[in-house]
């Protein structure tokens, strides 16, 4: 598809769609998305930097077919812009774990495979990313801990900040940095094969 312009707007401007969107109004994300358009792209791309070599979703056809799953959800409350890409990362999650599962199914026959990753870090350290595996450890943490597998989420793929994840999950920034470190652990044990559990909290 081609690009959709998109120009930096006022607060006010997503927020008020937001609303509308919230709302009911269909036409509204429609209204929304060249607004958003250029973050969302940069998160986009972002977020296929850290995934493994050979992928072959693009940074603009992630984000159009996450606008087509937004475009399905009714019933949202979102208050700004950040809880707006907070919901964005979820679909943006899915999508790629869809993608993902097809690929593997199309190179192996639809046999299950062992899959692996080589770490879980900070957005901002890009690394090669098993998305199906993170996909499942994150299902696991979230029967832990919700939270915490929703902050993984947001920071993961939606390159939400600790402020912008403090706000969406409405906790103290302390709370966050100190979930994100337990969070990272657990999961890094988990995907490497080590002895899981609940994460610990202090």
């Amino acid at each position: 598809m081609d690009r959709i312009p998109s120009d930096p707007a006022p607060q006010g401007d997503v927020t008020r769609l937001l609303m509308r969107w919230s709302a009911g109004d269909p036409e509204a994300l429609r209204d929304l998305l060249p607004l958003v358009y250029d973050e969302l792209k940069r998160r986009a791309e972002a977020e296929m930097r850290r995934e493994r070599a050979g992928h072959t979703l693009q940074p603009t056809a992630l984000v159009h077919e996450a606008y087509l799953k937004l475009a399905k959800q009714s019933s949202l409350s979102l208050r700004d812009r950040v809880h707006f890409f907070a919901v964005a990362a979820r679909a943006m999650r899915e999508v790629l774990v869809d993608h993902a599962r097809r690929r593997m199914s199309v190179k192996h026959g639809g046999r299950e495979v062992k899959l692996s990753i080589e770490d879980v870090t900070l957005p901002s350290q890009p690394r090669s990313l098993d998305l199906v595996a993170l996909d499942l450890a994150l299902g696991k943490l979230a029967a832990l801990d919700e939270r915490q597998a929703r902050l993984v989420e947001i920071r993961v793929f939606g390159g939400l900040t600790v402020e912008e994840s403090a706000e969406v999950l409405g906790c103290s920034h302390a709370t966050v940095s100190r979930d994100w470190r337990h969070a990272e652990a657990w999961l890094q044990r988990e995907l490497r094969g080590g002895p899981g559990g609940r994460p610990r909290v202090a």
